[in-house]
């Protein structure tokens, strides 16, 4: 999970999240799935 003061914060650190996840599997030999669907955005409320 990540969070930040703003949207944009809150981005980058999710980027942070996925790219230590990636680095970890590969470590462990995991498979890492294929990304999907590129351009479509998570429609997240705002509050």
């Amino acid at each position: 999970m990540a969070d930040g003061a703003s949207y944009e914060e809150a981005v980058a650190n999710a980027q942070v999240v996925i790219a230590e996840w990636i680095e970890t599997a590969q470590a462990l030999g995991r498979p890492i799935p294929e990304p999907k669907e590129r351009g479509r955005r998570a429609h997240l409320p705002m509050r």
